[in-house]
């Protein structure tokens, strides 16, 4: 098992439309897909997730989302998250956070391209901080 990392869905999008193979949003989800993280998700995440990704505005095609999806499920690691009342600018982040609030434990780690939109703390990352934590653990 990788890494535990809730995936905010601007991490997906950014994966998905990038054109280089090397940025951190792409390596972040062959991560996910080949080891190396291991994708903690929940009901709403993953319908944030389909409906994100099915946006017409992309174009992703359906077999993709569907495939990646069904990845998140098979790699991934169900839970049902405990409601947190912290104050967040957009409430559509609240699964995401309560998620990886409710496995603090295990030391699951948020990675989102918005760390604005969450409260400053050291399990709430971006992608590349994400990488160079993943790196620093392998050496």
């Amino acid at each position: 098992m990788g890494r535990l990392a809730v995936i905010n869905t601007n991490i997906l999008v950014s994966a998905l439309i990038s054109p280089h193979h090397a940025t951190a949003t792409v390596q972040i989800v062959a991560k996910m897909l080949w080891g190396g993280v291991t994708p903690v998700y929940c009901q709403e995440i993953m319908a944030e997730y389909r409906e994100v990704l099915n946006r017409k505005k992309f174009g992703f095609s359906k077999e993709l989302v569907d495939n990646l999806l069904a990845a998140a499920e098979k790699y991934g690691l169900y839970c049902v998250p405990a409601q947190t009342d912290i104050a967040l600018p957009d409430e559509k982040d609240r699964p995401f956070y309560n998620a990886v609030c409710d496995r603090q434990p295990t030391g699951a780690l948020l990675i989102t391209g918005n760390l604005k939109h969450f409260p400053e703390a050291p399990f709430i990352v971006s992608a590349r901080q994400f990488l160079d934590m993943l790196e620093q653990n392998q050496s």
